[in-house]
């Protein structure tokens, strides 16, 4: 019994931690609050909902969540106040909406199956509010990278689902400029369904060739080359591209690689047009790609002109 007083989960325990969060109205009137035996129990359960909420989205506690969660968490407290986060879905959402709720969920999940097994069912229950939020998404991606094999397999079916409301809600150019939100797109792209492929190049129409120049956005121009329902809004996009622009795309670490991969996708697909159209457009520039991340580029130019 003696180790309970070494954890930060028992002693002091996580409910007595928000016990020490005091309602404003407590720390301005000075009054002493009732025994608990005189409170009823839906205002204790309201009371402990709004000291949660503060703990989970204050800026100001920052530091108490560290220090709670910084020793090896009791199994059996923290299934509680994950169990009172998650037991209504406008409240979890509330929290998840939170730019410090958010992170402070995070860095929840993973801790236990006890733990996860709460948090999959609550996001699950408000998927597609949480997929189509700023910082709530960041909750799902995470939990998509914590979860076990059957888990991930369910919220992906989830995703397959909500895929095309998703794109529609103008996620995917959110999403794809992220370093974690564009594993959400990737995952989409991969599930190599027609209509959500096709529909996330509709959303990222436009956009293709400034995210070639980005390291995590390249991966997503990538994915839609290997895909015949949207190859050909990457290369439209890239025919379109004026001249200066496309030199620093194909000289760029990251733009070369797609312009690579346009190459070779329209010779693989056997759309010749679009392969010797690339090829015209390049050619002029091949000089300035020799020594530069473009080098490959200028290699398959130059086999072309032999």
């Amino acid at each position: 019994m003696g180790m309970t007083h070494n954890n930060p989960f028992s002693m002091p325990t996580l409910f007595e931690a928000l016990q020490r969060l005091r309602l404003s109205e407590e720390e301005t009137s000075g009054s002493i609050p009732p025994p608990p035996a005189l409170i009823p129990r839906a205002a204790v359960d309201n009371a402990r909902l709004i000291k949660l909420f503060n703990l989970m989205t204050s800026k100001e506690c920052v530091s108490q969540f560290k220090e709670i969660i910084s020793k090896e968490p009791d199994p059996e407290a923290l299934p509680k106040i994950v169990s009172l986060l998650t037991s209504d879905s406008d409240y979890f959402m509330e929290v998840v909406r939170n730019k410090y709720g958010s992170k402070r969920v995070q860095k929840l999940l993973g801790i236990s199956d006890d733990v996860d097994a709460l948090f999959y069912a609550a996001i699950l229950r408000r998927f597609y509010d949480i997929m189509t939020d700023k910082y709530a998404s960041y909750v799902a991606i995470r939990a998509m990278l914590v979860f076990d094999t059957m888990e991930k397999f369910r919220m992906y079916d989830h995703v397959l689902y909500y895929a095309l409301d998703i794109a529609l809600a103008c996620n995917a150019l959110f999403l794809s400029n992220d370093p974690s939100g564009n594993f959400v797109v990737q995952h989409v792209l991969t599930l190599y369904d027609s209509r959500c492929t096709s529909n996330v190049a509709v959303s990222l129409l436009g956009h293709c060739v400034d995210l070639s120049f980005q390291k995590y956005g390249s991966y997503i121009v990538e994915k839609l080359l290997e895909a015949e329902e949207s190859m050909a809004v990457v290369v439209v996009e890239l025919l379109e591209c004026e001249g200066g622009r496309l030199t620093r795309l194909a000289r760029n670490e990251f733009g070369s690689f797609v312009v690579v991969k346009a190459l070779r996708v329209t010779q693989e697909m056997d759309r010749i047009d679009m392969f010797w159209d690339l090829v015209q457009k390049l050619m002029p520039l091949r000089h300035l790609l020799v020594r530069s991340h473009g080098s490959n580029i200028a290699k398959i130019l130059e086999s072309c002109s032999i």
